[in-house]
Parts: structure tokens; sequence; C-alpha cells
């Protein structure tokens, strides 16, 4: 189930697009200004994000370029303003797309899995093996060399995914944070000495000398295949 934020101040359309797109079995989340959007985005992140650009508080732009600071989401951009230097401003900010108002549903909901499906992973390039483990992420599923599966909770596969991702490259603290977290939790390093010390006795053959998950004190953290 993809999970989408939608972000406009019109109660009656909110409310529709709310209804229509939780008939399709997707998560909808709300919110009816640019802060709240982003307080929002950043405690439950979106797969897909749809900004009106009219908002009471902040501009849509200032929301756009919010997200696109810290999440590669598709943005859909929904706007009353149908000059052509509107949409290039929303789409230089980040917008993926931009659908001009009033618009049809069936025309959105067509955008949305269009979005959706460009951001989706590639199958062909997201298992990763080491002599210890192998790593499904279009699966996301962890096995040891015996085969066995190994149970993660999604905090725990989300950060190795996240580390996974980027193989023999430094992720900082603040990055792994906003990944994981959300941008609000970008300072809470606690979090990654808990569950990184966690995924360690899962994944590591001896977790006192971690040789998968690396930390670099003060600073982030690699994973080498």
């Amino acid at each position: 189930m993809s999970r989408i934020l939608v972000v406009d101040d019109d109660d009656q359309l909110r409310r529709a697009l709310r209804i229509n797109l939780a008939a399709r079995d997707y998560e909808v989340l709300t919110a009816a200004d640019g802060t709240s959007a982003l307080r929002t985005a950043g405690r439950t992140p979106p797969d897909l994000a749809i900004v009106d650009l009219g908002l009471p508080d902040i501009d849509g732009v200032e929301v756009v370029r919010g997200l696109r600071g810290w999440t590669s989401v598709p943005i859909i951009v929904l706007s009353a303003r149908d000059d052509q230097a509107g949409k290039v401003q929303a789409l230089d900010a980040g917008a993926d797309d931009y659908v001009t108002k009033p618009f049809g549903m069936d025309e959105l909901l067509a955008r949305i899995r269009a979005a959706l499906r460009r951001a989706a992973p590639q199958p062909d390039s997201v298992t990763i093996t080491t002599a210890a483990f192998t790593i499904d992420l279009a699966a996301k599923r962890l096995t040891t060399t015996a085969g066995d599966d190994v149970r993660l909770t999604p905090t725990e596969w989300h950060m190795l995914e996240t580390l996974a991702r980027h193989p023999d490259k430094l992720v900082s603290q603040k990055q792994l944070l906003r990944e994981v977290w959300g941008p609000a939790y970008e300072n809470e390093t606690g979090y990654l000495r808990v569950h990184l010390a966690n995924l360690r006795r899962k994944v590591e053959p001896d977790p006192s000398r971690p040789r998968y998950l690396i930390t670099e004190p003060g600073i982030g953290y690699r994973f080498t295949p």
C-alpha cells in the first residue's frame, strides 16, 4: 500500500481526494497548510506528495523545496495558476508533475500511478551478496548464506536498506536519520546507536568487531559488502 500526502487548504477538495485515494487502497495523509505538511511528512514519510501551491501560510513551492531537501519521492503540484512561469517555478523547485485546477480525478489518478511506477526500484540491481548474508532490496528480505531468513524490524530494515544502497560510501548521521525517521529527528543520534547495535547482532558474525556495518566516529556509517 502506497502512502500519499495531500496538501491543500480547500476542505472539500482535500476530503474528495482522501475518499478517492482511500477507495483505491492508498494510505492517505492530509494537511491544510505547508507547515503541518512538512511536519507530517517528517513524522510519517510518504511515497508520493500532492501539493497545492496556494497555501495559507507558506507557498507550495517552499513545501516542494522542503520535501525535496531530504526525500526523492514523487511530488505532484496542484494549482489554479495556469501560467507557464508558475509551472516552471514549481518544477524547478523539485516537483515531478503539474496538474492545473480544475482537473479530472481520473487524470490525477493516472498521473499518480505513473509517478509511483517511475519511483519503484528496479529489480535487476537490488540484490547484494556478502560472505555472511544476502540482501534482496526488492523483496525486502535478508537471508544468511545457509538460506535462513533474518527477521528485522521495519526500522532496522530501513537503516540497512539506506546503507546498502550506498555501498562503501559514508552516510552521515544526519542523512541516515532523515532517511529513516525524517528531518525532525536529524539530531537524535541516540536512535542510531541503539538500532544499529540491534542490527549488528542480527547480521554481523562478530557484533563486537563489525565487518559490514562500520562506524565512522562522530561522522556517520558505512556499509562494506
